[in-house]
């Protein structure tokens, strides 16, 4: 087992690549919170996770308050005794529009997309620090390696993440805390769907399947990417398999960036 008797935090841990995440590690011996806002599919991801033989924390809340972004870890210590990795899944595609957009969107993307990762990281490092090592991993996007003239915003927050996750990376090597940063093409889950079929979002609209058929086909690979190829990356990059990588932004994107 790759992640035998670590302990782990997962946000937006019960649906799409997120769950699968938790479920990917708990299988490999880890003991893992599952942060989300929905307390019915938390607890259906802790279920599961049980059911297979797992073991997992439910912490429902919302990531917008910068105190449950911080108690989640305090949480998850007091459960499991420690804490070596979290993945920082959480986040928003905020509004399409440069112009006239929604502030409140604009907003809730910089808290779901940033700020929750400062804060959550914040409270983490020390307790990586008492293990002697740790693992931190974010999830950004392809909008983060290159823009995306149909979300200048996204791009911009997924930028930010990526240029946290590098300076991170050379901040804590020294105690040997390592920091990676996921960068998805297209995924085929209901946020996909949300994403290209936002109302402010610049033309061709199309039905949100038919758009993410369009979008699959577009990559080298010919499909999207599934939700546990996401899950398996996340992985291996907490795994010792990468002990020497940190400061990697890993495009998981069939080739789209290539």
């Amino acid at each position: 087992m790759q992640l035998r008797d670590r302990i782990g935090i997962v946000t937006a841990g019960a649906s799409g690549m997120g769950r699968a995440g938790v479920l990917r590690f708990a299988a490999e011996g880890a003991a893992v919170a599952v942060v989300d806002i929905d307390a019915e599919a938390v607890a259906a991801t802790v279920k599961a996770v049980e059911a297979a033989g797992g073991t997992a924390l439910p912490l429902v809340g919302d990531l917008t308050d910068d105190s449950f972004s911080r108690d989640i870890v305090a949480r998850t210590v007091e459960a499991y005794g420690g804490l070596d990795f979290f993945w920082g899944h959480a986040g928003h595609p905020g509004p399409a529009a440069v112009e006239d957009m929604d502030p409140a969107l604009l907003d809730l993307a910089i808290d779901l997309n940033l700020r929750t990762i400062v804060h959550t990281t914040a409270a983490a490092i020390p307790e990586m620090r008492k293990r002697g090592k740790g693992g931190l991993l974010y999830t950004a996007s392809t909008a983060g390696l290159a823009g995306s003239p149909r979300s200048p915003v996204y791009s911009m927050m997924k930028f930010g993440v990526v240029g946290w996750t590098r300076s991170l990376a050379k901040r804590l090597a020294p105690d040997n805390i390592r920091c990676n940063v996921i960068c998805p093409g297209g995924v085929d889950t209901p946020m996909l769907r949300t994403f290209l079929a936002r109302p402010d979002a610049p033309p061709p609209n199309m039905d949100p399947d038919e758009m993410v058929a369009a979008r699959g086909k577009q990559t080298p690979l010919g499909r999207n990417c599934e939700a546990d190829e996401i899950a398996a990356t996340a992985l291996f990059l907490l795994s010792d398999a990468a002990s020497y990588i940190t400061g990697a932004a890993l495009p998981v994107d069939g080739g789209m960036t290539a």
